[in-house]
């Protein structure tokens, strides 16, 4: 009870103590009266409400990808790659050494795809510097230069979220099977020159649906990579590798590229009546022409 209400009733308390030598009728009419008044101005003096206090809204969680984004900006150039930069910068061994302690506990799935495209084109980096490899990441795990012991993807050099895996593993057991985003594969970057340019900035959580259309409209929009905007489309093997992330017909895949063009190229791609042919890939790597 608010303390103006205490003081009142100590006053009523008084005047009809003082009131007890009238009259019987007298003394009940003035309890009566007084006690009335009390009861009318309780609501009048009243605490106001407390004012409610703004939920708190938590922190995005993300992963600090700053140390391999300053790299990618200083030695990634159209999508070729200074690989001798990359394997002299001790930034670098610090950025791979933070992915293994990254942790992705409470990340959305943004944060999370990401991390794992960062993960798998850092280390597909790493792949490449530490076989000394300049011709094809292809030639890595060679043997008498036609056997293959085990592919370059197979090998157990990702190191990521406390977790030691192979580039497939990452591609293809987290990236693919977790997240289904077909974009993905303008984003991973097989160190080859008919791969997805790889982009001159670390991808993030904030930005990258932006990251991945932009991605998408530079590998499909590429005439050395793809000929869409022809009579006779002849698109990446990256489409007929992985097909079935593409939609189950031709016409699920003229829809889905159809995003990226207008016109009659878009009408084409959408009637999903066109004919389509593979260009080939060229597995040469990706790497900027040596210095002389």
């Amino acid at each position: 009870m608010p303390n103006n209400q205490f003081v009142l009733i100590g006053v009523l308390y008084t005047m009809t103590f003082s009131l007890r030598r009238a009259s019987t009728a007298a003394y009940g009419w003035v309890l009566a009266t007084l006690l009335a008044t009390a009861l009318l101005a309780a609501p009048l003096t009243a605490q106001s409400a407390p004012t409610p206090v703004p939920e708190r809204v938590p922190a995005r969680v993300t992963v600090d990808h700053s140390a391999f984004d300053r790299l990618l900006r200083a030695h990634v150039t159209d999508g070729l790659v200074d690989y001798d930069a990359f394997r002299d910068a001790t930034a670098f061994r610090g950025y791979l050494a933070s992915l293994e302690r990254a942790s992705l506990a409470g990340a959305d799935d943004e944060e999370r795809l990401a991390f794992w495209i960062n993960v798998y084109n850092a280390y597909t980096i790493q792949l490449i510097v530490s076989h000394g490899e300049r011709e094809s990441i292809r030639n890595v795990n060679r043997t008498l230069g036609v056997l293959r012991l085990k592919g370059p993807w197979s090998e157990p050099i990702v190191r990521a979220a406390g977790r030691t895996l192979t580039l497939d593993d990452v591609q293809h057991r987290i990236i693919r099977k977790d997240f289904h985003d077909p974009r993905i594969h303008f984003a991973l970057v097989a160190a080859a020159k008919s791969s997805p340019p790889l982009r001159s900035e670390a991808y993030n959580g904030a930005a990258l649906d932006a990251q991945l259309f932009d991605q998408g409209r530079r590998f499909l929009t590429d005439t050395t990579t793809n000929q869409i905007a022809t009579q006779y489309p002849r698109l990446s093997p990256i489409f007929t590798y992985y097909k079935s992330d593409f939609g189950n017909s031709r016409s699920d895949l003229g829809g889905y590229l159809a995003t990226w063009f207008d016109g009659e190229t878009k009408k084409k791609l959408e009637s999903g009546r066109f004919g389509m042919r593979e260009m080939p890939f060229d597995w040469s790597l990706n790497a900027k022409p040596p210095t002389r």
